[in-house]
């Protein structure tokens, strides 16, 4: 009788164990220094996480521009499995001055104003080349990871070094969708 409650005490703490480090992440990084002047123009989906909001999207960009107040303005736009095009608008306000990488993004519409966004952000800029020609944009719950490019394709080599950089952070690469856009 001991050596079976021994046997399930420990087996019990072996599960809190394995439970506990399920939630404990580490911090998400971010780039270092982001030039939003630069980041502004056209970036193309080339992989992303599933999420409700895009579930219908095949092949999705974001359009980003530099407003006067010092924001970003977003216009992100998709081409639907149905051959629809879906837009919608918004505006970035920085949340990390220091980097310019955190961002806080809203969208104009019912949802998006109903319940807002994070006050650390919901637009992490996780990897940017240096030459601003492809990002890895991710949420710090790792629930949300958009792999960015200026073209609508991106070479095999590059994209599997942003996908190993996202595994490293403790996205669930496995579950990435890629873009499904005309060659």
């Amino acid at each position: 009788m001991k050596a079976m409650t021994l046997s399930l005490i420990t087996a019990m703490c072996m599960v809190l164990a394995a439970c506990a480090g399920m939630g404990s992440r580490e911090p998400l990084p971010t780039a270092t220094s982001v030039d939003l002047a630069r980041y502004a123009g056209t970036w193309y989906e080339i992989a992303r996480l599933p999420m409700w909001f895009q579930r219908h999207c095949v092949d999705s960009k974001a359009i980003y521009t530099s407003r006067p107040d010092g924001g970003v303005g977003v216009h992100n736009e998709c081409l639907t499995d149905s051959g629809g095009l879906d837009q919608i608008e918004g505006a970035a306000t920085v949340v990390d001055p220091k980097t310019n990488a955190r961002l806080r993004v809203v969208f104009d519409n019912f949802f998006a104003r109903l319940f807002g966004s994070s006050r650390e952000g919901n637009y992490w800029i996780i990897d940017l080349d240096p030459d601003y020609r492809t990002s890895v944009v991710g949420t710090p719950d790792r629930r949300f990871l958009w792999i960015l490019s200026r073209t609508p394709q991106l070479d095999d080599a590059t994209y599997r070094r942003l996908v190993e950089r996202a595994r490293q952070l403790g996205f669930p690469v496995s579950d990435l969708i890629l873009a499904k856009r005309p060659l």
